[in-house]
């Protein structure tokens, strides 16, 4: 059975991000029903939103992951995946632990079969609940749509750093752009809080140095990057080099870029969008979103894009302070946009 309703009273802090969620983002209505997925960390977050479903009048239900199997998690719960089909919108707002990519994927897949509107909240926690999630996500859509109309037509996408960043994507009009901008469709979901878009390139070269943070359960451990850069240099779409003064990292990084035969691809080249977003925050879901580019090694998600390869892992790389050329044409200035 589902878990009960959260009964405890309602940080008023965490109620315009998860208002934004419920009604802006999701659009949910009264005559809908919504799963919400969290964990006994993110109890006051999943609280706040379930609270703004209420006012809605949706049917719901809510699972605590710890009620319904160990964590680190092997697989989602059939009681949930079972109940996600049945449902026309959810929410995922838990934290993550090393493994559990492979079950998040089996929730998503039933996601993408049933054309759920799905709102990723993963590892959300309450800084981004003030920040991210109380951005004008109409604006973010509105400025979002404009690039990405831009960017579908590019050929070749530069983008430096004055902390030495030198990057090409090649891009192609096979491999779709996707805009993920925190208003959520039936044909793709989307982390919250939104504010991107992204494709996979055919090809990239150059330097990418990682000065905000890496994804995954790597951005918990290590944080903000700006005092020890990871620099990645890659070449035709595989990492070359990895140099750190933090070796922990470095090797780390290795370590998880070396899982299968994909994990050093190149499978994401994003530009974010959130422009309420205006600082590192030592967390991806977040820091993502911040105006500016970044990367991801690895691409579980590949058929959104229309790439022919996949692979098991996915972890992001943001820098900072990016100046962004379309075809030669600059469209961003030291992290602001010029479109």
């Amino acid at each position: 059975m589902p878990d009960r309703a959260y009964l405890n009273s309602i940080d008023p802090e965490l109620v315009p991000g998860a208002r934004n969620a419920i009604k802006v983002c999701l659009r949910l209505k009264q005559e809908e029903r919504i799963t919400i997925i969290t964990d006994t960390v993110t109890h006051e977050i999943a609280a706040a939103l379930q609270t703004e479903v209420e006012h809605v009048g949706s049917e719901y239900s809510l699972f605590v992951l710890e009620h319904h199997a160990r964590r680190p998690l092997k697989y989602m719960p059939e009681i949930i995946l079972d109940d996600l089909a049945r449902s026309q919108v959810s929410i995922f707002a838990a934290q993550t632990q090393p493994g559990e990519l492979g079950a998040r994927t089996e929730m998503t897949s039933v996601v993408n079969h049933h054309r759920i509107r799905h709102g990723h909240m993963v590892n959300i926690n309450r800084q981004i609940m003030l920040e991210g999630m109380r951005a004008d996500f109409l604006k973010v859509d509105e400025l979002s749509q404009r690039l990405v109309k831009r960017a579908r037509k590019a050929e070749r996408i530069t983008c430096k750093t004055p902390h030495g960043t030198e990057f090409e994507a090649e891009l192609s009009p096979e491999l779709r752009w996707l805009k993920t901008s925190g208003i959520i469709t039936r044909d793709k979901w989307g982390n919250l809080p939104g504010g991107e878009i992204f494709t996979a390139p055919i090809n990239t070269n150059g330097l990418f140095v990682v000065d905000g943070v890496v994804g995954d359960y790597l951005c918990e451990r290590f944080g903000d990057l700006e005092s020890n850069p990871l620099t990645i240099e890659v070449e035709n779409n595989r990492i070359r080099s990895l140099r750190s003064e933090n070796k922990e990292l470095r090797d780390e990084f290795r370590a998880y870029t070396s899982t299968d035969e994909n994990s050093d691809r190149v499978g994401e080249f994003a530009i974010g969008t959130n422009t309420a977003c205006t600082h590192v925050i030592g967390h991806i879901l977040q820091d993502e979103k911040i105006p500016g580019a970044h990367i991801a090694f690895g691409h579980p998600y590949a058929e959104h894009t229309g790439a022919n390869w996949t692979s098991k892992t996915h972890i992001d790389c943001v820098g900072r302070d990016f100046d962004i050329w379309f075809d030669g044409e600059q469209v961003m200035r030291g992290g602001k946009f010029l479109v």
